[in-house]
């Protein structure tokens, strides 16, 4: 299988109210899903379930993110889809952490991603744990991989996903407006250097007073922008042929030409 649809939920959230944020999920799914004999993953932004109050993990966070597996669930096998990305609020015994989610058509929570990189613009290091390990997991025979937002300025991390086969990239973010040129720009080279797709979602609205920029975008691995959000809520359905990746990198070969003693 080589054919994948990708779905992309650039929505506003409600912040500190995971019920209301629950219901616009559901109501976007509802009123915009369309079938397809496609296999279809599903985006949503960074921190979908609570938006930005990481300083309250307490108050806000989701014990082992399991309130979203079980709502994220049922709606994976009602529609028959994956959720692939969308990070969350998690709570850990040993504290919280920001965790991207995988859950199959069958419903079942089959992997997850804490984000590694923590950024200090917004205080992330004094309220969440970094995550230690990269996630790589396969959608049928398409192998892909998770990151969450900051994770996009280290190209370090996709590359070693690219290394291990990752055809595939799945970002979920809350990017400010005020930087939204890099984050077009970081998405395109993260494409084009890895000869892989990428698959990105941001949220819209404002909090605090910052405004999220969208420009959710998906790109293919020659850097063609196959779609690209504005600055308000959407939901878009785009399909994707993986066996690009393979073309891209046997007529390149940049894996196998590279000097890493080097670098």
């Amino acid at each position: 299988m080589s054919l994948l649809r990708i779905a992309i939920a650039q929505i506003d959230l409600a912040v500190g109210d995971r019920r209301s944020n629950y219901e616009k999920v559901e109501r976007m799914l509802s009123s915009k899903w369309v079938e397809s004999d496609i296999p279809t993953a599903v985006i949503l932004p960074e921190i979908w379930d609570v938006g930005y109050v990481i300083e309250e993990s307490h108050k806000y966070g989701d014990r082992d993110a399991s309130q979203a597996a079980e709502f994220l669930g049922k709606l994976a096998l009602k529609y028959s889809c994956w959720f692939t990305g969308g990070s969350v609020l998690a709570l850990t015994d040993k504290g919280a952490v920001n965790r991207a989610m995988v859950i199959d058509p069958s419903g079942s929570y089959v992997a997850s991603y804490d984000k590694i990189h923590l950024i200090p613009l917004m205080d992330e290091e004094k309220f969440l744990l970094p995550g230690e390990k990269g996630t790589l997991f396969n959608i049928g025979d398409i192998p892909a991989a998770l990151a969450i937002c900051y994770d996009l300025r280290f190209c370090e991390l996709t590359r070693r996903y690219a290394t291990e086969g990752a055809e595939l990239q799945f970002f979920a973010a809350e990017w400010p407006v005020s930087r939204i040129d890099h984050w077009c720009t970081l998405l395109q080279a993260r494409a084009i250097e890895n000869m892989m797709f990428v698959a990105a979602c941001n949220r819209v609205g404002t909090t605090s007073g910052t405004l999220f920029g969208g420009h959710s975008m998906v790109v293919d691995p020659w850097g063609e922008v196959l779609y690209q959000g504005g600055m308000t809520e959407d939901f878009a359905f785009i399909e994707i042929d993986t066996s690009k990746v393979k073309k891209a990198r046997d007529f390149l070969r940049v894996f196998e030409m590279r000097r890493p003693e080097f670098y």
